[in-house]
C-alpha cells in the first residue's frame, strides 16, 4: 500500500517537471520616457531625428535633480569637470544635462551672460581649431551653414563678458557619443534635443557660471522627469 503510494506520488513530481521550463531572462530596452525625450523633432527648420540612446549612460540624460548651490534660481551652473550642466531652479533643485567638453570649453572659467541666442546658427572654426585640425576645419574657413552636420547644431548660445564675446557657446552636437567627454574641439556641447530644451528656458542676460577645479560629484538621484518641469517664473 505505501510502496504504492510512493509511486504515484513519484509519477506526479515527474509530470509536474516536464511541465516547467527555465525562462530566458528578458532583455530591458531603454526607458520610454527617455525615447520620447530624446525623439524626433519633425516642425524643426532642419528635421530633427530622433537619437539613438541605447549606448548613453543614462546618467547624462536630462533630469530634474537635487543640487546644493548659492547660485540663484535661473543660473546656468557648467561643471567642466564633472561633465554636467545644471539650470537652477531654487529651493535645491535644479535640471542636469550631460555635456561634452571641447578643448575651448576648458578656457573659460568664472562668470558670463549670454548676450546672444541662435537658432541653427552658422559654425566658423578660429584660427586655433583650423591650426590644431586644418584636414577637418581648413575648409570651413569662412563659416559652414547650419544643418544636421553642422558642428554646433540646432542652437548655440554665445557666453558674453563685460559686452565682449568670450568665444565661449553652449550648443548642440552632431556627434552624441561625444556627451560625457573631453574632445578636441568646440566648447560645451549637449545633446541636440537637450539643447533646443535648454535654449526655450533661458533668456538672453541669463548668467553662467563656468567651474573647472570640481572634485567628482555624488551621483544625484532623479526626482522627477524632465518633461514635469515647469520654468520658474525668474527665467
Amino acid at each position: 500500500m505505501c510502496v504504492s503510494r510512493a509511486l504515484a506520488l513519484l509519477a506526479v513530481a515527474a509530470t509536474l517537471a516536464g511541465c516547467v521550463t527555465t525562462a530566458k531572462p528578458v532583455r530591458k530596452g531603454p526607458d520610454p520616457m527617455h525615447v520620447a525625450m530624446y525623439g524626433p523633432h519633425p516642425e524643426e527648420r532642419f528635421p530633427l531625428p530622433a537619437m539613438d540612446i541605447s549606448r548613453v549612460n543614462p546618467k547624462y540624460f536630462r533630469q530634474q535633480v537635487a543640487y546644493r548651490t548659492m547660485e540663484p534660481a535661473g543660473t546656468i551652473v557648467i561643471d567642466t569637470q564633472n561633465r554636467f550642466l545644471y539650470l537652477v531652479q531654487g529651493d535645491g533643485m535644479a535640471m542636469r544635462y550631460g555635456i561634452g567638453v571641447g578643448k575651448a570649453g576648458l578656457e573659460f572659467e568664472g562668470a558670463a551672460r549670454i548676450g546672444r541666442k541662435a537658432e541653427w546658427p552658422r559654425w566658423t572654426p578660429t584660427p586655433s581649431m583650423i591650426k590644431r585640425e586644418p584636414e577637418r576645419n581648413l575648409k570651413w574657413a569662412n563659416g559652414m551653414e547650419p544643418g544636421l552636420t553642422n558642428p554646433l547644431g540646432p542652437r548655440a548660445l554665445y557666453l558674453y563678458k563685460d559686452g565682449k564675446d568670450t568665444l565661449f557657446r553652449i550648443h548642440g552636437t552632431s556627434e552624441p557619443w561625444s556627451i560625457g567627454k573631453a574632445v578636441s574641439s568646440g566648447c560645451i556641447r549637449l545633446f541636440n534635443q537637450d539643447i533646443i530644451d535648454l535654449y526655450g528656458r533661458v533668456p538672453s542676460g541669463t548668467r553662467v557660471v563656468v567651474l573647472q577645479h570640481q572634485t567628482p560629484a555624488d551621483e544625484a538621484t532623479p526626482v522627477a522627469a524632465a518633461s514635469d518641469f515647469v520654468p520658474p517664473a525668474a527665467i
